[in-house]
């Protein structure tokens, strides 16, 4: 019996090892990772029947997504862009000037209509990219009108700069070539527009400082060529 009995010893030890060698132990480890994972999300609370976590689980993405959505909204009021000084000092009063802010026809493009997008996608993208911007806002760089100024044309590049790569995505939002009646139109606005239109230029190739003056230093606008 002492005999069977240290066969068996020697068996279990046996398979000790090869269980040693075939699974660490850090894959034990690695797997009741995963393991309770999946058991905190498959099995119900000891306190809440799985239907109420449901439930409390969609009210609180309710909450979440009108929260997130009012934020994005909130963010494209003009009383928003107003709420920094640098804009409602140095450059609203020169928008306050042109035809975007008062016109014949009572129309009015606010500041986000040009600057940010209108389809989801490129709105979130351009609220994730404008809080680099608020740098220039926090370390006061742009603080007084000498600052703002010497800043201008840097950011009046990316503003172009964006603008170029979106064919005038926003200004294409009131603005199209194939809605024009260019018949109607001053004769040099009828011919620009209609080189334009046949030549795909955009609209911030011809329209750079229409609404805020072009910075010191920037190209001046020039004509499209008859001839190309």
């Amino acid at each position: 019996m002492a005999d069977a009995g240290g066969a068996e010893d020697g068996r279990r030890q046996g398979r000790e090892v090869m269980n040693h060698h075939v699974k660490p132990p850090f894959l034990d480890q690695f797997f009741s990772v995963f393991e309770r994972i999946g058991k905190f999300f498959l099995t119900p609370s000891a306190y809440y029947s799985l239907g109420a976590i449901l439930l409390y689980g969609f009210i609180a993405g309710v909450v979440f997504w009108g929260g997130f959505h009012w934020a994005i909204e909130f963010t494209n009021t003009e009383k928003f862009c107003l709420s920094c000084h640098e804009h409602q000092q140095f450059v609203y009063p020169e928008y306050q000037a042109t035809k975007h802010y008062i016109n014949a026809t009572g129309i009015r493009a606010i500041c986000t209509d040009c600057h940010v997008p209108r389809d989801w996608a490129h709105k979130v993208l351009r609220k994730i990219y404008v809080t680099n911007e608020l740098v220039n806002h926090w370390t006061g760089s742009i603080s007084t009108k000498e600052k703002f100024e010497n800043k201008r044309l840097e950011m009046a590049q990316h503003v172009w700069a964006t603008m170029k790569d979106s064919d005038s995505r926003e200004c294409r939002n009131c603005h199209q070539f194939e809605y024009m009646d260019i018949r109607k139109q001053e004769s040099v606005a009828s011919r620009q527009h209609k080189l334009a239109g046949e030549r795909g230029a955009t609209c911030i190739d011809c329209h750079k400082g229409v609404t805020h003056r072009l910075p010191i230093g920037a190209p001046e606008r020039e004509l499209l060529s008859v001839s190309p």
